[in-house]
């Protein structure tokens, strides 16, 4: 993040401040003071910090020998100065000269200030290094067309509102931005708009709400190690509502048997929340009395889209039951691959394959094999083995693999694994259900509540993903590093 960011015009005579529209970001400020405590230097005004930093780069008074910044004992070997203030001495400031300009910046340092960090522990500085290229990238080509230099100057204001809106740069090409945001303002017009709506929208309302559950899964079919499974949600909102700042609640509701959900982390704009919904953790053991909803989240939208809340459940069974098998038999490898899909779970995917990797071998040089459903794939590397299921299981919901696998010669190219070596060896699952969820979780839109003109348009949508679903090889130990995983 930065605290700000300047430039200037050095001619013979004047030095002129080129983009008049520079930033100053308060709340970064604030942060500021926060990590650097007692060491923290304010940043000075636009006119103070321009004398001080023309000083410290030599461009005035060079004429005349300052011991603190003309001894031979001080070499800058960067472009960070520390720049003398009243306030005190302000590091680290970014800045170089391009083509007769000066570009500067204030990146945040997330510590105290003495003594002073090592430059490449200051994420921000290679932030703001980037931003400043960016803006070079974008201002160098028309130095010399005048006419052209002033009407870049003109839209760079609207481009780096939407670079660096809240003081973090998230986008450093400003050449590939939109110059057309005439609905843009720089600050907000209404006092009670806030930070985090850096732009008000004009148009249609519309919401749009998705709610994305990823399920983690360690399967072993032994008896002696437990399977373990996981899921995690986020619920991603888009917002287009008139207003500096509109009030919005929405609730997430279960299913009558529904798990409830878990370690709930919200967003910073939702404005209240009921304390019994953050107190479920999946640490404790579910009981009785534990919040199972509805999960209402008041809130002001940010702009643009965002991740409203966080949350884990504790589901009772994974959506794909499996067991792995293989065994080598001299040259061959001999497996099986069998799959369930349970019958709680929707049979409807947009995608559905188990990718078998080979490790420490050399190419898939003999494949025999036989499956009771789906297409098996061989990979050109030769070295994995793709079965696609496709977008529904049969009806008996159970699909299955045999085969027997020969090997050539190894390779330098082909895939090694120090851990997964011998017989140990698993199957991945991939896999994507549109419109389920795992614990059940919806959003009703006629709970939808919005304080703001006109009637928005809602869009729900859910999906439910794997994340590092793996079936182990039960004919082989699955190693301690994989059982712990999920913990």
């Amino acid at each position: 993040p930065l605290l700000r960011y300047f430039g200037w015009e050095k001619t013979n005579s004047t030095n002129t401040l080129l983009f008049p529209h520079h930033r100053r970001y308060p709340t970064v400020e604030v942060r500021a003071e926060t990590f650097n405590g007692s060491t923290h230097v304010p940043v000075p005004s636009d006119s103070a910090f321009l004398k001080a930093l023309l000083f410290e780069l030599r461009l005035v008074d060079d004429h005349v020998f300052v011991e603190h910044r003309d001894t031979c004992t001080r070499i800058n070997h960067s472009s960070v100065y520390s720049v003398r203030t009243e306030g005190g001495d302000l590091w680290p400031v970014l800045a170089f000269q391009k083509s007769g300009l000066i570009y500067a910046c204030i990146p945040l340092v997330e510590e105290t200030l003495e003594p002073r960090p090592p430059l490449l522990t200051v994420s921000g500085l290679s932030q703001g290094l980037a931003l400043l290229l960016g803006i070079v990238d974008y201002i160098s080509p028309s130095r010399k067309n005048e006419a052209e230099m002033s009407a870049k100057i003109g839209q760079l204001r609207n481009l780096l509102i939407q670079a660096c809106p809240l003081g973090t740069p998230l986008n450093t090409n400003v050449r590939s931005l939109n110059s057309s945001f005439d609905d843009i303002q720089e600050m907000p017009t209404d006092e009670n708009q806030p930070a985090w709506r850096s732009n008000t929208y004009k148009g249609k309302p519309q919401v749009n709400v998705c709610i994305t559950e990823k399920v983690k899964c360690m399967q072993y079919d032994k008896r002696d190690v437990v399977d373990t499974w996981q899921v995690y949600g986020a619920v991603n909102c888009k917002c287009d509502i008139e207003g500096s700042a509109p009030n919005v609640t929405l609730s997430l509701n279960l299913p009558t048997n529904g798990p409830p959900l878990q370690d709930i982390v919200v967003h910073h704009c939702v404005t209240s929340v009921d304390p019994a919904m953050l107190m479920s953790s999946s640490a404790e053991p579910l009981d009785d009395s534990v919040y199972n909803g509805p999960y209402k989240f008041p809130f002001i939208p940010p702009s643009d889209s965002f991740n409203l809340c966080y949350y884990t459940s504790q589901v009772p069974v994974p959506p794909i039951l499996g067991c792995y098998q293989l065994i080598e038999e001299g040259s061959q490898l001999k497996i099986t691959v069998n799959l369930k899909l349970h019958e709680s779970i929707k049979n409807s995917f947009e995608y559905c394959e188990a990718r078998i990797p080979f490790f420490n071998r050399g190419p898939i040089a003999q494949l025999e094999y036989k499956v009771s459903y789906g297409q098996l794939d061989l990979s050109r590397e030769k070295s994995l083995l793709v079965w696609s299921i496709g977008q529904k299981f049969p009806k008996s919901l159970e699909v299955s693999l045999t085969g027997t696998v020969s090997f050539g010669a190894a390779g330098k190219k082909h895939p090694t694994d120090y851990v997964c070596s011998g017989n140990t060896a698993y199957v991945k699952l991939y896999f994507r259900i549109p419109d389920f969820t795992l614990t059940g979780c919806y959003v009703d839109q006629h709970s939808i509540q919005i304080f703001a003109p006109g009637k928005p348009k809602f869009t729900a949508s859910r999906e439910l993903i794997s994340s590092d679903y793996y079936i182990w090889n039960s004919k082989a130990p699955a190693p301690m590093v994989y059982k712990n995983l999920l913990d």
